[in-house]
This record gives structure tokens, C-alpha cells and sequence, in this order.
């Protein structure tokens, strides 16, 4: 039985601006904007996520047994002085917090 890999971006706790480029062990996996979710099949074992979102980037290494799927939620977010520095600049930087998630939440 193969194993998975789900990550979605879907937390209310998003911004809801700017794309999150992920790359599993190297090669690009995903390219997410608020909403969306991927699924993939992945060998089982330790593999290492990247996650950038031009402004951030964050590494995830997890592991994941034959047959089980690991469940991912990404959420670009706004630091304190980001809505000062977007309507000053007109940009600002988005930090991302990354969780592993069960698999009941994953999506919600």
C-alpha cells in the first residue's frame, strides 16, 4: 500500500495573499494559494518539505510509514508591522507557520 502526502492551505488564520512554492526532497511538489489542497503518493520513509513563500522559507523534515498518509496545513500569515509596511511600500513580509496535522483536520 503506497503512502501519501496532503498539505493544504485552508486555515483561517491565512492572509490569503501571496503563493507558497513547496518542494519535496528537492523537486518541486506543489505550488498552493489560499483554498487549495494537494495529495501525492510518496515512498514511505523520512523526507524533507520545503516551503517558500518569496518572503520566507521553512523546512519540515517528517517521516511516514507504508500506508500512511502525512497531513500538512500551511498558513501565510502577517507579522506586526506587515499591513504598515504594505500600505506604505505596497509590500510586506508573510511568515509561514507549518504543522502536521491528523488526518480529521487536515482540511477543515
Amino acid at each position: 500500500m503506497a503512502s501519501q502526502l496532503t498539505i493544504a492551505r485552508t486555515s483561517d488564520n491565512d492572509v490569503k495573499q501571496r503563493q507558497v512554492i513547496i518542494k519535496l526532497d528537492g523537486e518541486r511538489f506543489a505550488v498552493l494559494t489560499y483554498g487549495e489542497t494537494v495529495t501525492r503518493a510518496v515512498e514511505p520513509g523520512t523526507h524533507l518539505l520545503l516551503f517558500n513563500n518569496t518572503w520566507t522559507k521553512k523546512k519540515v523534515e517528517f517521516h511516514v510509514e507504508e500506508g500512511e498518509t502525512a497531513n500538512f496545513q500551511v498558513t501565510n500569515r502577517a507579522g506586526m508591522l506587515t499591513w504598515w509596511m504594505v500600505a506604505a511600500l505596497g509590500a510586506g513580509p508573510m511568515y509561514l507557520t507549518v504543522e502536521r496535522v491528523p488526518a480529521a483536520t487536515a482540511s477543515s
